[in-house]
C-alpha cells in the first residue's frame, strides 16, 4: 500500500449515505447563500498595490473582505484578486470562478472594464489559479457569480481609474477633475495633453491607493459597454479547437484510466478477472479501490490504466467483476411511486415547522369557499448529461498531487482530496479548466477524487476519462417528487386557501435528500392568507443533487399549474389572477429583505404584464392552438414565461413560440443574458416533454442519449424571444431562473389549446411528443 493510501484502500468502507447527505447538504447551502452587502463591498482600506517586477505596470488588487486590511496590506496570500494594467496598454482581468457556458469571464471583464472606461478590445480575461488563502470562494452555482462580485469588481475597476488620472494630473500639472478617462485614453482637454492608460500605468503604480468610498461608480444610466452584446471572450478558442476543457488537458507521459463501480450504488468489489484484463493490449495496470464508502467521494471499484482512452475502454468492457451488494441499492421508482400515492391519501397528523408551515385557518376557509380544488402532481428524476463525460487528470510527484479538473467546486475538490489522502491542503495543487456543461453535476467531486486515489499507484499523470454510460449510471440526480394539492378561492375569486402535502425523499432519515426540499422561493409565489403545508419522506439510497435551478425546476410547474386550476374554477383571467396573488401583503409571509431575498412585488407584477403583452395574451386563437403563462422567482430573478403551441388529436405537440421577460438588475453582456434566457427556456422545455430517469432493483435506466431523448433541434421552437426589464436593483445571475416557468406555461398552454390537464412530468409519459 502507498504511503498516503489513507482512505481510499486500507480500511474497510461502508456505504455512507448520510455523510454524503451531509455535505451535500453544506455545499448547496455555501452554494446558494451570498455574503452580506458589507462583506461584498470594499473597506477604507480594501485595495493594495502589488509589486510585480520593473516594467509590469500598474497592477491592483483588493483585499479578501475578512476586515483584517492591515494582514492583507503586508501578506500578498490574502490577497482575493486583481487587474493588471500593461504599459502596452492592455488590461488584464483574472477570473477566479469556474467558466461552464454561464459567461463570467467574459462579464467579469466587461465590469471591470465599464468603471475604468477601457476600451474593450484591449482587456484580455485569463483564468485564475485555485487558492482560496489568496482568492477564497472559487465555486460556480445557484447563480450567484455575478452578485458576489458585482462591487467589488466595479470598484477595482474605478480604484484603476482614479489612480491613472492621478498620475497624469502630477504629471501634467493640471486638477484631475479636468481630466477625462475613456477608451483606455486619458485626455486634458484644455491643454490638448493626451495618453494611453499604458502609458501611465507605471506611474499610476506609485500613486495613492483611493478609499474606495471616495469612488464614484457609475448609475445604470451612465453605461458605456454594460448592456451591449459581446462574443465570449474564449468563442475563438473554443470554435476553433484549442484546449480549453478537461477532456482536452494532454501531457508527456500521461497515461489514460477507467473507473467501474457497482451498477447498484453501495456494491463492492468482490473478485475480477485481473489477469485476463493485464493480457489485453496497452493495459499498463489494473486493481480495486475499496473507497471511502461515500457517493461524492470515491466508491469502491476497479481501475484500469492503459497506454490510451482506446485500450482502457476495451478493457472496461472486458472487465468482469463479482459485486458484493449486500448494502446496494434496491430503489425501483415502481415501488416509490406507489408509496408517494399511499402517503398522499393522508395528510401529516403533526406539522414539522422545520419543513411545512401553518397559517390562518384553513379549514375555515375550505368549509365557506364556493370553489374548492383538489389535484395530485408528479415529476421525474432526472439527469444532469452535460455534454463532456466526468474527467480529471492527477498527478503525484515532488510530494504534492497536481490535479488538472472541469470542477464547479474547485476549493471544495482540493480541501476534500487533501483529507482523503493524507495531504496538507497546500500540496494539493488544482488547475481549473472551462467546463463542458456542468448544471450542478460538477458540483460533485467524486471524479476528482477518483482520479487522484488512481494516480496514487502510478508513477505518471494520469487521466480519467469516464464513458457517456458511467455518467448515467453513477450521476446525482434530480430528484423526483409528489405534490398533493387542495386550494380555494373566495367569492371575490381570490386565492383564500392553499394546503400541499409535498412528498420527497431522505438518505438518512432525518432530512430531504439533496435538491429534494421544498423551495424557499414558492412562499413569494403563493400569497394567501390561509396555508397549511406539510413534508413526507420515503428512503432513497440512489444519490441525488442540485439540478439546473434546484427544487424550482419542477416545483414551479406544480405551483403555476394548480394556480391555473385555481384561476379557471374562479372564472378569472390567469394574468390578473397572479397579478392579485402576488400583490398581496401577507404579515405571516413577510420575509425580511437581504442578499439572498430580493423579492419584490413591482418586479413580480412587471414581468407577468410585459411577459402577457409580448405573447400576445387574450387574443383569439385557432381551434387546437393554446397560449399559457406561468413565473417564478427564483435564484434571486423575477422571470415570466408564455408558450404558444398547438396540439393534435394524437397528442403530438407543436411550438410556435415561447416568450421570455427577466428581471435580473443591469444586464452585463445582452449576447449571454439572451443565450441564458433562450437556452434556459429550451431546457425547461426538453426536461418537460421527455426526460426521466428510471431505477428498478438499484439500476438505472436509461445509459446514454440513444434512450433519453433530450430535445432534438427539429422539435425545437422557431422563436425564443427574450426581453429584459433592466431595472436598478442589484444584479442577480440568470444561469437558473429561465428554467423553472417553463413547464408551467407549457401544461397551462395545452390545456388552453385542448382543455386537458397535465399534472405529470415528463409528458411523454401521457403520450404526448413533439
Amino acid at each position: 500500500m502507498n504511503a498516503h493510501d489513507k482512505s481510499i484502500s486500507g480500511n474497510a468502507t461502508k456505504l455512507n449515505l448520510a455523510a454524503s447527505a451531509a455535505y451535500t447538504a453544506r455545499l448547496i447551502d455555501e452554494v446558494e447563500t451570498l455574503p452580506p452587502a458589507a462583506a461584498i463591498t470594499l473597506g477604507r482600506r480594501g485595495f493594495l498595490k502589488l509589486g510585480a517586477g520593473a516594467g509590469a505596470g500598474l497592477v491592483l488588487a483588493f483585499a479578501l473582505p475578512t476586515g483584517k486590511a492591515d494582514a492583507a496590506e503586508s501578506n500578498p496570500r490574502l490577497i482575493n484578486a486583481f487587474v493588471r494594467i500593461t504599459p502596452e496598454n492592455t488590461v488584464i482581468v483574472y477570473s477566479k470562478g469556474p467558466e461552464i457556458g454561464q459567461g463570467i469571464k467574459t462579464a467579469f471583464g466587461l465590469i471591470i472594464a465599464e468603471e475604468l472606461d477601457a476600451d474593450w478590445k484591449t482587456v484580455q480575461v485569463e483564468q485564475a489559479q485555485v487558492n482560496s488563502k489568496l482568492y477564497g470562494y472559487q465555486g460556480a452555482g445557484g447563480s450567484t457569480s455575478i452578485p458576489r462580485a458585482w462591487d467589488q469588481l466595479r470598484q477595482a475597476g474605478a480604484g484603476a481609474k482614479a489612480m491613472l488620472v492621478a498620475a497624469a494630473a502630477k504629471a501634467w500639472n493640471v486638477p484631475a477633475g479636468e481630466i477625462v478617462a475613456q477608451d483606455s485614453r486619458l485626455t486634458h482637454k484644455a491643454s490638448g495633453k493626451s495618453a494611453t492608460y499604458g502609458e501611465f500605468a507605471s506611474a499610476a503604480a506609485k500613486m495613492d491607493v483611493p478609499d474606495p468610498k471616495s469612488l464614484k461608480l457609475k448609475a445604470t444610466r451612465e453605461y458605456r459597454l454594460l448592456g451591449k452584446r459581446y462574443t465570449g471572450v474564449d468563442n475563438h478558442k473554443l470554435v476553433t479547437g484549442q484546449p480549453l476543457f478537461g477532456i482536452d488537458v494532454h501531457m508527456p507521459g500521461m497515461v489514460y484510466a477507467s473507473y467501474t463501480k457497482s451498477p447498484r450504488v453501495g456494491g463492492k468489489v468482490e473478485s475480477f478477472n485481473e489477469a485476463e484484463i493485464r493480457k489485453m493490449p496497452g493495459v499498463i495496470d489494473v486493481f480495486a479501490l475499496e473507497g471511502t464508502g461515500k457517493p461524492v467521494e470515491v466508491m469502491p471499484g476497479v481501475a484500469i490504466v492503459a497506454n490510451n482512452t482506446w485500450n482502457a475502454f476495451k478493457a472496461k468492457a472486458a472487465l468482469k467483476v463479482k459485486w458484493d451488494e449486500s448494502e446496494a441499492s434496491r430503489d425501483s421508482i415502481s415501488a416509490l411511486d406507489a408509496k408517494a400515492k399511499d402517503l398522499a391519501k393522508n395528510f401529516p397528523a403533526t406539522i414539522d415547522p422545520k419543513t411545512g408551515a401553518e397559517i390562518g385557518n384553513v379549514d375555515a376557509a375550505f368549509a365557506k369557499a364556493p370553489h374548492v380544488v383538489e389535484a395530485y402532481y408528479d415529476y421525474a428524476f432526472v439527469s444532469h448529461s452535460p455534454l463532456e463525460p466526468m474527467n480529471t487528470t492527477a498527478h503525484w510527484h515532488d510530494g504534492i498531487v497536481e490535479i488538472w479538473s472541469p470542477t464547479q467546486q474547485s476549493n471544495r475538490g482540493q480541501a476534500a482530496v487533501a483529507e482523503m489522502v493524507g495531504l496538507p491542503e497546500d500540496n494539493v495543487v488544482v488547475h481549473q479548466t472551462r467546463c463542458g456543461g456542468g448544471f450542478g453535476r460538477r458540483l460533485m467531486n467524486d471524479y476528482m477524487m477518483e482520479a487522484a486515489a488512481i494516480a496514487q499507484r502510478v508513477k505518471a499523470p494520469v487521466k480519467l476519462q469516464w464513458k457517456r454510460e458511467d455518467d448515467f449510471a453513477h450521476d446525482f440526480l434530480r430528484p423526483g417528487g409528489y405534490h398533493q394539492l387542495k386550494g380555494a378561492v373566495d367569492s371575490g375569486g381570490k386565492l383564500d386557501a392553499w394546503q400541499e402535502h409535498f412528498i420527497t425523499f431522505t438518505a438518512d432519515g432525518k432530512s430531504e435528500v439533496s435538491g429534494g426540499n421544498y423551495s424557499a422561493n414558492l412562499p413569494h409565489t403563493t400569497l394567501a392568507p390561509n396555508i397549511r403545508r406539510a413534508t413526507s419522506m420515503i428512503p432513497l439510497v440512489t444519490p441525488t443533487g442540485p439540478w439546473r435551478g434546484p427544487k424550482d425546476n419542477a416545483q414551479v410547474f406544480v405551483n403555476q399549474s394548480f394556480m391555473h386550476e385555481l384561476a379557471l374554477a374562479a372564472n378569472r383571467d390567469f394574468v390578473e389572477f397572479l397579478i392579485d396573488v402576488v400583490d398581496r401583503d401577507i404579515p405571516e409571509l413577510r420575509v425580511p429583505a437581504g442578499p439572498n431575498i430580493n423579492f419584490n412585488r413591482d418586479r413580480a407584477k412587471g414581468v407577468i404584464k410585459l411577459c402577457a403583452e409580448k405573447a400576445g395574451w387574450g387574443r383569439k386563437l385557432p381551434k387546437g392552438r393554446g397560449l399559457g403563462l406561468a413565473w417564478a422567482f427564483s435564484y434571486g430573478g423575477h422571470i415570466a414565461e408564455a408558450v404558444e403551441l398547438s396540439v393534435d388529436d394524437k397528442k403530438h405537440i407543436t411550438v410556435h413560440k415561447i416568450t421570455v421577460v427577466a428581471d435580473v438588475g443591469p444586464v452585463v453582456n445582452m449576447s449571454s443574458a439572451e443565450n441564458q434566457a433562450q437556452g434556459g427556456a429550451i431546457d425547461g422545455l426538453s426536461t418537460a416533454m421527455g426526460l426521466d430517469v428510471l431505477m428498478e432493483d438499484g439500476l438505472i435506466n436509461p445509459s446514454n442519449f440513444n434512450n433519453y431523448p433530450v430535445l432534438r433541434i427539429r422539435s425545437a421552437p422557431p422563436l425564443v424571444e427574450a426581453h429584459f426589464i433592466q431595472s436598478d436593483f442589484r444584479p442577480t445571475g440568470l444561469g437558473e431562473p429561465a428554467v423553472p416557468p417553463l413547464a408551467g406555461a407549457l401544461g397551462n398552454a395545452i390545456f388552453d389549446a385542448s382543455g386537458v390537464r397535465v399534472r405529470t412530468m415528463p409528458l411523454k409519459k401521457l403520450g404526448y411528443t413533439i
